[in-house]
């Protein structure tokens, strides 16, 4: 990334400098310019949000794991000090916003707002306010916090995320470190669209979707949070989100939410209404070489089926384990975070056409797209003996607390030899095996009844999608 940086400045400075001085001279003056009357026009409506919360610490239901055992410091601690009470004190957030209406909305991120007892709100030119989360959505991480103010507000412009390209500048504006400046004054940064159509892992216990995200080298930094990303017009592209960091600040990488995926639900969440996202119910795996081969398929784009979620929209049309989804409501799918953009998008409700490639021919089928559940179950796994460089047990009740699985069909794998052809495919210690060659694996019987029959290369379906296993 640096050397594509250094190397379009290098050229832009050659351009100017093959013009004259004087080209040299007004172009930089032009593009300060730019600069100076963004920071004028959007920098009065950006804000500092800061926000109070109970926390609590102590107390023996933090010294357990997930599983319920202590963990060995925290228990040497207590048979020394004795058991720590439980406490609650206040912590302090700081992040930013920008006012997308007259009204006093702010748009930012949830979780500069998540489980706040206490919002307060600071515009450039010094007036405080307190804040009230309006309407909040975790899974886009996008709130509004409304503010009433007798005074007009300044209100920033709404761009087309759409038109964004890679190279064009980008202007971070927000409060990054605004504890230690001290200052409601918004900082601005400049840089460039580095990258388009970033996906980054979400977690379990907050169920954000972080896809599609525009990438800047601007420089962002903790506090910049829920602030804007602008074009050189002025117009706001996306809401700074993330970094990318192995230091916790800024190193040339971060992330912001398109403005088109805020614009879609902001009228919902000024009226506090849900936001609902489309969900199809299947477990999805991009194409590789190795799997395209076996499928039979051409090129890498779609994405494989290797699980349906009983009684799921994807289960009533019909769609099948193993199936090739090429294309969903007219979209041709690239791969899986496309594949989830896509289905979430589409209004609850709604029926739609989905391809798939199942046993070599494409066949059209119906989906009508259910709404996301709060909690999606997957169905887990089992285990069994050695077979390729694999230990496999059958899964008991130990075995699911130790591997934290549900209960399911499958064996789970034990055991994985080196250099083996199960190593060799990627398989890992933990997995479930829950078909061999599309016959479904029960338990160690059915295990290994489809082993001994396993001749060449054999398809393994996993609860982490499928491989292909070649012979000793």
């Amino acid at each position: 990334m640096k050397a594509i940086r250094f190397s379009a400045v290098f050229l832009f400075a050659a351009l100017m400098v093959s013009q004259g001085p004087a080209y040299c001279a007004s172009s930089a003056s032009s593009i300060q310019d730019d600069f100076i009357e963004v920071s004028k026009e959007v920098g009065p409506a950006v804000v500092s949000i800061s926000t109070e919360r109970t926390a609590r610490a102590g107390g023996p239901a933090l010294r357990r794991g997930p599983s319920g055992g202590g963990d060995p410091f925290e228990d040497f601690f207590r048979d020394f000090f004795g058991e720590m009470p439980e406490r609650e004190y206040k912590q302090q957030g700081l992040g930013s916003g920008v006012i997308v209406d007259g009204d006093g909305s702010i748009l930012t991120n949830y979780h500069v707002v998540e489980n706040a007892d206490k919002i307060t709100v600071s515009l450039p030119d010094g007036r405080k306010f307190n804040g009230v989360v309006k309407g909040a959505d975790p899974r886009s991480d996008l709130a509004i916090v409304k503010i009433n103010s007798k005074e007009s507000l300044p209100v920033a412009r709404l761009g087309d995320s759409e038109s964004v390209q890679i190279g064009q500048w980008s202007i971070a504006i927000g409060n990054p470190f605004g504890f230690f400046v001290d200052s409601a004054e918004p900082t601005l940064t400049v840089g460039v669209i580095s990258a388009l159509h970033r996906s980054l892992p979400g977690t379990a216990r907050t169920g954000r979707l972080y896809a599609d995200l525009i990438q800047t080298d601007a420089a962002i930094n903790p506090g910049n949070s829920g602030g804007p990303l602008v074009n050189i017009n002025g117009e706001v592209i996306g809401i700074n989100v993330a970094i990318f960091s192995t230091t916790g600040g800024y190193q040339g990488i971060g992330f912001a939410i398109p403005i088109n995926s805020a614009k879609a639900i902001i009228g919902d969440l000024i009226q506090g209404k849900k936001i609902l996202y489309g969900w199809l119910g299947v477990s999805v795996q991009p194409i590789v070489p190795e799997t395209a081969n076996y499928f039979g398929i051409k090129g890498e784009e779609g994405v494989i089926v290797y699980q349906v979620i009983p009684d799921s929209p994807a289960d009533k049309a019909g769609l099948k384990e193993g199936d090739v989804l090429l294309s969903f409501a007219g979209s041709r799918i690239k791969n899986p975070q496309d594949l989830i953009v896509k289905v979430a998008s589409v209004k609850v409700g709604s029926e739609v056409k989905a391809i798939v490639l199942r046993n070599g021919k494409e066949e059209e089928l119906k989906v009508k797209v259910g709404e996301r559940p709060s909690e999606v179950k997957k169905a887990p796994a089992e285990k069994a003996a050695s077979w390729r460089g694999i230990e496999v047990e059958a899964i008991t009740d130990e075995v699911m607390d130790a591997y934290n699985l549900r209960k399911g069909e499958g064996v789970i794998i034990t055991g994985i030899k080196p250099e083996s052809p199960a190593a060799k495919a990627g398989l890992r210690i933990g997995d479930v095996i829950e078909a061999i060659n599309k016959v479904n694996i029960a338990g160690v019987d059915d295990y290994s009844r489809a082993v001994s029959g396993a001749a060449g290369d054999a398809l393994i379906r996993t609860n982490r999608g499928y491989v292909i296993l070649g012979g000793e």
